[in-house]
């Protein structure tokens, strides 16, 4: 698939606005808009736009936030919620705002346990890592909730008005 200078360009300012949120909440533990940014402009972009979406905002983010191993598994983790997110694009056509919401909430579970898994593949200890996140992913599900619910109506007027007119 070719993108092009526009689409590269929202791609850009969408993981700006990402970058921006992530810096400015990340002194409330799991509580950020990364993860509904990418999951609202993967939904009516792609997957591909979810996935370099993830990319870029999780290694701006990091670059100031700290970079370590956990950066790959935070893009593999996004990433993979871009790429979902992009799917029920094509395939939601109605209702769009209550499956965003559940598949929002889900994927704030979802990044933590990607995170344990990882961790037991790495120290072989999976359970009590799991538990002890289970608090802060809740925290991360209910900010995706909010979020979606706060951005999916501007973000659903700027792609229908913005989209008709580039693609």
């Amino acid at each position: 698939m070719r993108l092009s200078t526009y689409r590269l360009t929202l791609i850009a300012v969408l993981a700006a606005m990402a970058t921006v949120g992530r810096f400015f909440m990340q002194h409330i533990p799991n509580v950020q808009p990364v993860t509904a940014i990418i999951i609202l402009s993967a939904f009516f972009l792609g997957p591909l736009s979810g996935f370099l979406i993830a990319f870029i905002t999780t290694y701006l983010t990091n670059l100031a936030l700290g970079m370590g191993i956990w950066t790959l598994w935070q893009i593999l983790a996004w990433s993979l919620i871009g790429i979902i997110s992009g799917l029920l694009g094509k395939i939601i056509h109605r209702r769009a705002l209550v499956f965003l919401t559940i598949f929002g909430f889900l994927s704030g579970f979802l990044f933590g346990f990607f995170f344990s898994l990882i961790n037991y593949i790495v120290t072989g200890k999976f359970l009590a890592y799991y538990l002890l996140g289970l608090p802060l992913d809740f925290y991360h599900a209910l900010s995706n909730v909010l979020f979606i619910y706060l951005l999916y109506r501007p973000f659903a007027r700027l792609f229908a008005r913005e989209l008709t007119r580039h693609n």
